[in-house]
């Protein structure tokens, strides 16, 4: 995992939000924001492409509420709550635009930012999102452990390890779960015309075998003016952020 610049916690909406710096952007650039997945941290989600990412520009990695090192208050977990959060974090960093990748929980974030507030958003990539909740596969809707599209227990093993070595209540790690499957399967705020409203030049990223179905992502990819669709082969959603041969390639290219 790449160390950090430094790290910190901002006050936003009651939360003390936790997050990291990476790389040194040259003058006039936008920074890169990274919004990771439920349940994760910012090292889970993006350790494998974060070096690169940082390489020739600023990052901002925070972490979302209840996750990693961001303690949880008492308020449900909603997405535009999370999205309410980031732009306030960007408020206290004095970001006024940024680029962002999000993935996953991450990535319904980004786009709930990049709808309701656009001038906000340079570029926008998108990873294992999707826009209705009809867009994900019926076994990740109601979970089938046994599907290899869900998390393995080493999966999720991983994430209470992480989970109990960074977060401020170790012991919460099964009631936020919770929380966070109850967030990330809540209905999703958005229509069509949403989507058809979005100016910020986006890329879709998607596993050829990911919670998101292919076929939902390409609906995406028509209903946003002039985005852009990637669909990885051999790729699951856990695997997605992990695969740097094709993803850098693609990402370097967007956010150039």
């Amino acid at each position: 995992m790449t160390v950090p610049n430094s790290s910190a916690h901002a006050k936003v909406n009651g939360l003390e939000m936790y997050y990291e710096i990476h790389g040194d952007a040259p003058d006039g650039s936008r920074p890169l924001v990274l919004l990771h997945g439920g349940a994760q941290t910012v090292g889970l989600a993006f350790s494998a492409v974060l070096p690169a990412l940082a390489a020739d520009r600023h990052v901002v990695a925070p972490e979302l509420q209840g996750h990693g090192h961001t303690a949880d208050i008492d308020r449900e977990l909603t997405v535009p709550d999370l999205a309410t959060d980031v732009v306030a974090l960007l408020d206290e960093l004095g970001i006024q635009q940024a680029d962002f990748l999000g993935f996953s929980l991450g990535g319904l974030t980004a786009l709930e930012i990049a709808v309701r507030h656009p001038e906000r958003v340079g570029r926008l990539a998108l990873a294992a999102t999707m826009y209705t909740q009809d867009g994900v596969h019926e076994e990740v809707r109601v979970p089938d452990y046994s599907s290899p599209r869900l998390p393995s227990q080493a999966d999720f093993q991983e994430m209470a390890d992480t989970y109990a070595a960074v977060a401020p209540d170790p012991e919460h790690f099964q009631d936020f779960l919770a929380k966070v499957s109850a967030g990330a399967h809540a209905p999703l705020p958005w229509t069509a015309d949403d989507l058809r409203g979005l100016r910020a030049p986006t890329l879709l990223l998607v596993g050829d075998s990911d919670f998101v179905r292919v076929e939902h992502a390409a609906e995406m990819q028509r209903l946003i003016p002039e985005a852009q669709l990637a669909v990885l082969p051999a790729t699951t959603h856990m695997s997605l952020m992990r695969r740097t041969s094709l993803l850098l390639p693609l990402l370097g290219e967007f956010f150039a």
